[in-house]
């Protein structure tokens, strides 16, 4: 019962914030249709009830199977077991990432079916469970985690350099969104069991974060792989027209039952079917521990199943109306101060930023306090936000404006901050992009780039994600520098005196 109310709090905490400001904003500058805005209180409705449901179902299924399935890979000590696990659940784990299926589906949208949510899914799992790989030869080998990083975003922005405006944002985009509530926990889940490879207990501190880091940048080579694939190709930009909907309130709800039920299916059962294979070759649990796990899936597929619902057919299409109405307003230093106000709100809101930051003062015995974290990806986020509302109102600012400086400065960063931080700022990066990230404020930054003028909403609809993902980066490593001073100070005090 008390896990249940945590996870009820947890999303309150995550959802009610978004939902009082659309209340506010409805009220005062950015009036909305009455049906428009009760949908959007039942989808805020079904949101809740869902994502309860699905974190509950992850913590006592999903998150047990990566720390299960860590352990028992340790345990063979054969590498090439540990490689072909990575690849298998890397790409299930993303394929069933709340996060990632509703980019897909505005991927989708937005190019008319043009590009099709499922390659999208395919094709960034594929990436991801690369990288996840990767990231265990990292482990095994004890290769600095500053040094994988380096080389990989090296190679990233040589792709970035030739790839067309549309795909670069998705790329980015794409990492952010397939690193959510559901990949974050088993990952870190999963490290743990495989750092127990590495033989040296101090080791196991660097090991916990990171990985998270790597799989996610599978995600975007595997987006800019595909635009080899796309090149000159024109695209018929398209705003959801749900948006416009005003007539019947529940049916929407009920005609989308179909639909997501399969993605729900699509999602969760390879998992189930991944644990009952690991029951018989390796874990042996008892009946009442597997039922237990079962239980867990069979929540997670309801709770991701309302979720998905109440998303796609009442929650974003207010985010993109509130978009599109401060967008056409004369004064634009509003929709700039709501977008950081919306970072803000956002991050410190997130389930999977409560995950990370509760572990990362854990696993530094209370070094590095969690409020300090908080602050620093709030101001990160909020910044973010506020960042691609202004490459939407400035045309002329692309967004390989922002990332190409901004990874200049992560990547350069990495050699002078104290390497623990390196991880727990890149694996932060992905965890603030999280379920409200990737569905309101996504449609609220397609919905101000579909009304602006000169605006492209294939180009300036994309990409917040990205931004999202890269400003925590630069704070906690600008977080780890004030730590690293601090400890010098304090250093050279006690030895003058």
């Amino acid at each position: 019962m008390n896990v249940i109310v945590t996870k009820i709090k947890e999303v309150l905490f995550s959802v009610l914030p978004i939902t009082v400001l659309v209340l506010i904003l409805h009220f005062t500058i950015s009036p909305l249709e009455t049906p428009l805005i009760i949908k959007f209180l039942i989808g805020s409705l079904f949101v809740i009830l869902g994502l309860t449901i699905f974190l509950l179902g992850v913590e006592i299924g999903i998150t047990p199977l990566g720390y299960l399935t860590g352990t028992s890979l340790a345990k063979t000590n054969k590498l090439w077991i540990v490689l072909i696990a990575g690849l298998i659940l890397g790409f299930f784990i993303s394929v069933a990432e709340p996060g990632l299926l509703v980019l897909a589906n505005q991927v989708n949208l937005v190019t008319s079916g043009e590009i099709s949510g499922i390659k999208i899914i395919v094709i960034v799992s594929v990436g991801l469970a690369i990288m996840l790989s990767l990231g265990f030869l990292r482990v095994f080998y004890n290769v600095p985690l500053y040094r994988v990083l380096f080389v990989i975003y090296l190679i990233i922005l040589g792709f970035a350099v030739f790839a067309s405006r549309e795909f670069l944002a998705i790329a980015f985009d794409a990492s952010g969104a397939t690193t959510g509530i559901l990949a974050v926990p088993f990952i870190l889940a999963l490290s743990v069991g495989i750092s127990k490879l590495k033989k040296d207990s101090k080791a196991s501190e660097k090991d916990s974060f990171g990985l998270v880091a790597i799989a996610s940048t599978g995600a975007v080579l595997s987006v800019l792989i595909l635009d080899i694939f796309y090149k000159n190709k024109e695209f018929s930009p398209a705003l959801d027209s749900r948006a416009a909907e005003s007539g019947s309130i529940i049916r929407p709800f009920i005609d989308r039952i179909p639909e997501y039920l399969k993605e729900s299916l699509f999602a969760i059962v390879p998992l189930i079917l991944i644990l009952l294979v690991l029951q018989i070759v390796s874990f042996k649990l008892k009946k009442k521990e597997l039922r237990k796990l079962l239980t867990g899936f069979a929540f997670a597929f309801v709770g991701l199943l309302l979720f998905l619902i109440g998303v796609n057919a009442g929650f974003m299409n207010v985010g993109t109306g509130i978009g599109k109405n401060l967008a056409l307003m004369n004064n634009k230093a509003y929709i700039i101060i709501i977008g950081f106000i919306l970072g803000v709100v956002t991050i410190l809101a997130e389930p999977a930023v409560y995950v990370l930051t509760h572990s990362i003062e854990d696993v530094t015995s209370g070094y590095v306090k969690r409020k300090a974290v908080l602050v620093s990806l709030a101001i990160g986020v909020g910044l973010a936000v506020a960042l691609s509302v202004i490459r939407i109102l400035v045309p002329a600012i692309q967004l390989w404006h922002y990332l190409l400086p901004g990874y200049a400065i992560c990547l350069l960063m990495m050699f002078f901050v104290p390497k623990l931080f390196v991880g727990i700022a890149f694996d932060a990066g992905g965890v603030a992009t999280g379920p409200v990230t990737a569905t309101f404020i996504l449609a609220f930054i397609q919905g101000a780039a579909h009304a602006f003028e000169g605006a492209d909403v294939m180009v300036e609809g994309f990409g917040m994600i990205a931004m999202v993902a890269t400003m925590p980066i630069i704070t906690l490593e600008a977080l780890g520098l004030v730590f690293a001073i601090k400890s010098k100070t304090k250093g050279d005090e006690k030895s003058n005196g």
